[in-house]
């Protein structure tokens, strides 16, 4: 049995363009060889690395074609960010281009053409992606006003510099504006706006903006987010929600609070709020689920029993 000459090493770790190919000094011979796959047209990957994730899949795509860059669905994913988006999952690499340019037609992709400004293109692990800002306003609209401001808590959030690395958000309140105001005609934009303006910064996590806006959406009074309270002189506690007026907190709960030592941290944490004379209500995944009824009803029955009444 032959075997094929080695592929040089620059090319050994992803799917790669054929120019690439040629340009590392593969012979167009070798790129015929069965033991190579061709996902899209001018693209090869070997076959023992076709599970290497999408990153991989993507980066020839932007290639390949010209001024071409992940958008959209694949964007979302790239940037992993929370939230429903319809169709998400479905197949297909969905590439962009400018609007003076043909849309992108070829196999497993799905192409779309746009106006692009300079800083709206980055590069992710050596993708051409849509930037984060503007990938929020593509996805727009194919996701519900909710889910578009799970995503914009996101971007907005106030990061934890120890357990992170950076000091900065993703984006400001101003940047999304901004791209609103850029594109104001795209589709979507109007329910962007709209989830704009239900967006704040201090969310740490899909299930606190979902929770949020649960409540919001029930009629019960604003709730601060994760803003640090001095229950006692020394002791400072930040509820993922509260409501300083009638001593009320409420923590979301998820999957990390079923750790042992995590366990020790909450109680000492519902002691400091209860000896302060502060309701604390644990809300859970099992409290969110049809339309968070449960969680909203928790909630509700802590802030009458401090004297609070709807309007």
């Amino acid at each position: 049995m032959k075997y094929p000459r080695p592929l040089p090493e620059s090319l050994l770790a992803a799917s790669f363009t054929l120019q690439q190919a040629l340009d590392a000094g593969a012979s167009r011979r070798r790129l015929r060889h069965p033991s190579l796959v061709s996902p899209s047209r001018g693209i090869r990957v070997s076959r023992q690395d076709t599970e290497n994730g999408m990153v991989h899949d993507v980066r020839p795509l932007t290639h390949v074609t010209s001024f071409s860059a992940a958008s959209h669905a694949t964007a979302f994913l790239l940037w992993e960010f929370p939230g429903f988006l319809q169709g998400s999952n479905k197949p297909g690499i969905h590439i962009s281009c400018p609007d003076t340019m043909a849309i992108p037609r070829r196999a497993g992709v799905v192409g779309h053409r746009g106006q692009f400004f300079d800083d709206e293109i980055v590069v992710l692990d050596g993708v051409f992606v849509t930037s984060r800002a503007r990938t929020w306003l593509d996805c727009a609209r194919k996701m519900d006003i909710d889910e578009i401001t799970v995503v914009a808590d996101h971007l907005l959030r106030i990061p934890r510099p120890e357990f992170e690395g950076r000091s900065s958000p993703h984006c400001t309140m101003d940047e999304l504006e901004e791209m609103l105001d850029r594109h104001w005609g795209t589709p979507g934009i109007r329910k962007a706006r709209l989830a704009l303006e239900q967006a704040c910064v201090g969310a740490d996590s899909a299930p606190e903006t979902r929770l949020r806006l649960a409540l919001m959406w029930a009629g019960l009074p604003t709730a601060e987010v994760n803003v640090p309270t001095e229950l006692s002189p020394g002791v400072v506690r930040q509820p993922d929600l509260g409501y300083r007026e009638w001593k009320v907190a409420v923590e979301y709960e998820g999957e990390g609070h079923s750790d042992a030592e995590q366990i020790v941290k909450d109680i000492a944490r519902e002691e400091d709020f209860s000896r302060a004379g502060w309701i604390l209500v644990r809300i859970s995944k099992r409290h969110m689920t049809t339309g968070a009824v449960t969680a909203v009803a928790k909630v509700r029955r802590a802030l009458e029993q401090r004297g609070w009444s709807p309007k």
